[in-house]
């Protein structure tokens, strides 16, 4: 059985069956296999600079960015090169997903940060979201 090309997909919600989609590329959802592909499929979707971190969970990538001395050209570039490397290797980066939380310990935190873009659609900034089975929130991170 080929996993990668023509492989056979539906959709079962309760009695009801979707009908049957030809897949040729990707990863079958639901499939043993399928955490080992795509940790094959993304083995070379790393952080390009050393002050980044990427976090991988199944088909989410989250990126750590330390800003420092207020320059955001390393972290904002990562963003790009993210987006490039998904382009590339034909993955959908979904900005309507896609959030950042922004934690910044100056005390004098006045500063706008300025929106990221994906894809023409700007990043919505949050105060906390779920990662991994866990929960990260501004609270936490700041002890307020």
């Amino acid at each position: 059985m080929d996993l990668l090309t023509n492989s056979l997909q539906s959709v079962r919600l309760g009695n009801h069956i979707s009908s049957t989609l030809i897949l040729n590329t990707g990863v079958p959802q639901g499939c043993v296999l399928s955490p080992l592909l795509d940790s094959l499929f993304t083995h070379d979707c790393v952080p390009w600079h050393n002050s980044n971190i990427f976090n991988k969970y199944a088909d989410d990538t989250t990126v750590v960015g330390q800003v420092s001395n207020n320059d955001e050209s390393v972290y904002r570039e990562e963003i790009q090169s993210l987006s490039a490397w998904c382009s590339i290797n034909n993955f959908t980066l979904n900005a309507t997903k896609t959030k950042e939380l922004i934690v910044d310990f100056r005390k004098s935190n006045s500063s706008r940060h300025s929106p990221i873009y994906i894809k023409e659609s700007e990043v919505e900034h949050v105060s906390s979201f779920k990662m991994m089975m866990a929960s990260t929130s501004l609270r936490i991170c700041l002890g307020v």
